[in-house]
């Protein structure tokens, strides 16, 4: 793919996420504390799943 385009269709669905990211969500419960505490654990799950980890220069058997 050449990279304007690439570039432009990028640019188009970080638009589109800003876009959804302004409208607020709609929760079958409401926003309840069950409901905010699930998605704060889930946000804090998704920081440890991508934190890069040190990889050891060498490991000595």
């Amino acid at each position: 793919m050449h990279p304007d385009i690439h570039l432009a269709l990028h640019h188009a669905r970080a638009a589109e996420l800003r876009a959804e990211a302004g409208t607020p969500r709609t929760t079958a419960g409401g926003d309840d504390l069950r409901t905010r505490v699930g998605w704060a654990l889930v946000e804090v799950g998704l920081k440890l799943a991508t934190r890069p980890r040190a990889v050891p220069a060498h490991q000595v058997y």
